[in-house]
């Protein structure tokens, strides 16, 4: 089954190793020392073990997990360990809590703007749109088609949009963009695209052109490549609204430019843009719809998609038959060399080489010429005449040269199909966002691609640049985008996310902590109450756990216990299955426990039970009544769902289930089998209610007369 929320794409990020630091959510920033199994009161359960200040030590539940956090911040500047028991840590998230509430309201002066109709209605979709969506020849991934609904839904709301579309490179941004262009101009409003690069903005207007072909649109680009004749045409034309489309690099935030009638921005790599264009982005963001494009959205714009600040859809699902790009870091050699672009060449493929250096690359070019002479090398860089790269670019498109020798002009969304291997010399003095970039230039086609980052045998390389190395090599699987974002985050520091005045506090106590403060911050400002999530614990005498001999990796095991502690209903759980037998074979009794455990939990927490025990042959579910929400419609569920459920109010209020002669995996069974249906009702009767307010508010003033004789 496809998972389209944004949040379990987020939830990856959290890899942790022995040593890592961490922030548990009530006793504050730790180190992790990895995982223990251990047998409490006769049933063998894992653990996760954190070391804090002195001799503290702290063993969390594995279904707790979400509680604990890797600690992201100043990796030059490591936190203070905290004691357990002191309070320190509450001291801690008190200050940063108090300053956060205060630049909260002016952040919420951004939301009432965003929510005010003072946006254009874009009309529903017309036939032409169903025409136009029928020509893309390929089929779109589920999470393209619900981007698509996501944006329509954006477009045709009277407030504008801003929409952050986060997808890996090669998912198929541009298509979900060219439908919310199409519906624009479906309105006599005019797009402009707006792209880092001419060369980008070259191929975004090629495949404009060919989308759009057989529909009455005209299409045009702004670059270096055009001559002062053109551009000044071009203008004119925009300003009377002859253009529908225009593409263009950061030439289209010019005074100079002027637009009939603009409906939608779509800004491709924001990251890109330097300060002075984002202020102007910024600007016309007030005044009309705006779509941004992002591989690897840099943590500040992933952290305002976190908290809500702005709309994100997430493409994560690998368009078909695609095929993980192989990763190589290796000390530079010439024998190296030859061999791989002579194994390149010989499949019918062609190789970026990427030697960053204008000043000696043509240096470069003569001793890659002297290496591999019988092959054909082009040369591309950008303090070229504009004329002349253009057509080296179209000519290694075109297949004329099998080596293109270039600079970072290609790092943003050259699409050749036939480039399959990627060679970057001196790999250190690059970003992690920028090689990850860089590695998306391959494996856009059905075959395996290679990108090899090389490093000279003569330089000692800092331990920044070796993180990033070693980050690139780990983060090979599809949709690594957000782990890339989040680890360069951690190498580079987390730094001044909002203002100078919160870098202090961000340290302090974690990345993932502080937004998540900054979001309770926000819903205060916004009139919620804030409430502590309900945290279920089930402790009955079973052996619920992943033993190592059934997976033997400690990360995956871990990824196993977050994908389980999450799982909510049978469709869940039949995933899990699935996929554990698909994996690591026959599951053991124990894991299935597991999965009963963890269900019960789920089932329980849905209805305020924050403790689930075994006492004197009953399970007993320990109620919490600042999460019973109405215990009336809780007694009512209880009698329907089954007539052995009952109320006792002390020691605690509590629901029992009398299980007289059961053993302890037998009472987990029973009591799983009666919370199902004890949920069933619950919901049942909720809708019930829910159905009759709604009559109720429909009958007006009506509802108080009938309140009244009650």
């Amino acid at each position: 089954r496809a998972r389209n929320k944004a949040g379990e794409k987020l939830a990856s990020f959290t890899e942790l190793n022995p040593g890592d630091l961490v922030v548990h959510v009530d006793h504050g920033v730790g180190i992790f020392q990895g995982t223990i199994q251990m047998t409490n009161d006769g049933a063998r359960h894992e653990y996760l073990l954190i070391q804090y200040a002195g001799r503290d030590k702290l063993y969390v539940p594995v279904e707790q997990f979400s509680r604990v956090q890797r600690y992201i911040g100043n990796p030059n500047t490591p936190p203070k360990l905290n004691a357990i028991g002191g309070h320190d840590w509450s001291r801690q998230k008190s200050k940063v809590k108090e300053s956060l509430r205060k630049m909260a309201f002016s952040l919420a002066q951004l939301y009432a703007k965003r929510s005010q109709p003072n946006g254009h209605a874009f009309p529903p979709d017309t036939v032409w749109q169903s025409e136009f969506n029928d020509q893309f020849p390929y089929e779109l991934t589920p999470d393209q088609a619900q981007s698509v609904q996501e944006i329509t839904a954006d477009m045709e709301s009277d407030h504008n949009m801003d929409r952050l579309l986060c997808g890996d490179v090669g998912y198929g941004k541009t298509e979900v963009s060219l439908r919310a262009a199409f519906k624009c101009v479906m309105d006599n409003r005019q797009v402009a695209m707006l792209a880092p690069t001419t060369i980008l903005v070259q191929q975004h207007y090629n495949t404009i052109v060919k989308r759009f072909s057989g529909f009455p649109v005209r299409v045009e680009y702004l670059s270096r490549f055009r001559s002062p004749k053109d551009v000044r045409r071009i203008l004119q034309e925009l300003a009377s609204g002859q253009i529908d489309i225009i593409v263009g690099t950061h030439k289209l935030l010019s005074k100079d430019v002027k637009f009939k009638s603009l409906g939608l921005l779509i800004v491709d790599e924001e990251q890109r843009f330097g300060v002075t264009h984002k202020e102007a982005i910024k600007n016309i963001k007030s005044q009309v719809d705006v779509l941004t494009l992002s591989a690897t959205p840099i943590p500040r714009t992933l952290h305002m998609s976190m908290v809500g600040i702005r709309d994100m859809s997430v493409l994560s699902s690998p368009p078909a038959d695609r095929i993980p790009v192989q990763t190589h870091v290796v000390e530079y050699s010439d024998v190296l060399i030859r061999d791989v672009i002579l194994r390149e060449v010989a499949r019918g493929g062609q190789v970026y080489f990427l030697y960053n250096r204008v000043r000696s690359i043509e240096l470069f070019y003569d001793r890659l010429h002297a290496l591999v002479p019988e092959v054909r090398i082009g040369l591309a860089h950008g303090q070229m005449k504009a004329s002349g790269l253009e057509d080296v670019m179209m000519d290694f498109y075109s297949g004329s040269y099998d080596v293109l020798l270039c600079t970072t002009i290609i790092e943003s969304g050259l699409d050749v199909p036939t480039a399959n291997t990627l060679i970057v010399f001196d790999a250190e003095r690059f970003g992690l966002s920028q090689l990850y970039q860089l590695r998306g230039r391959v494996g856009r086609s059905n075959l395996q691609a290679y990108a090899y980052f090389t490093y000279r045998p003569d330089h000692v390389l800092s331990d920044t640049a070796q993180q990033r190395l070693s980050a690139i090599r780990e983060f090979t699987e599809f949709g690594s985008g957000f782990r890339i974002a989040m680890r360069d985050l951690e190498i580079r520091g987390a730094g001044n996310i909002l203002g100078p005045e919160q870098h202090g506090h961000l340290e302090t106590i974690g990345y993932e902590m502080y937004c998540k403060l900054i979001e309770e911050a926000m819903r205060e400002v916004q009139g919620e109450t804030i409430t502590s999530d309900l945290e279920t614990r089930v402790d009955l005498r079973v052996n619920a756990f992943l033993p190592d001999q059934y997976i033997s990796d400690e990360h995956q095991r871990m990824e196993m216990y977050r994908r389980i502690a999450a799982l909510s209903t049978d469709a869940d759980r039949e995933d899990i299955i699935d996929e554990l037998i698909d994996r690591f074979g026959e599951m053991p009794d124990v894991v299935n426990t597991l999965l009963d455990v963890s269900q019960l939990r789920y089932l329980c927490n849905r209805e305020g039970i924050s403790q689930v025990s075994h006492r004197n042959d009953n399970l007993v579910m320990r109620l919490d009544s600042s999460f019973v929400k109405d215990p009336l419609m809780l007694l009512q569920g209880m009698r329907e769902a089954d007539r052995r459920l009952t109320i006792t109010e002390r020691p605690v209020q509590a629901i029992v289930l009398k299980c007289p002669g059961l053993n302890d995996r037998e009472i987990l069974l029973e009591g799983l089998k009666v919370m199902r249906r004890l949920n069933s009702c619950m919901d049942k009767l909720r809708a019930a209610k829910e159905s009759k307010n709604g009559e109720k508010d429909q009958t007006g003033s009506a509802a108080p007369a009938d309140e009244s004789r009650m």
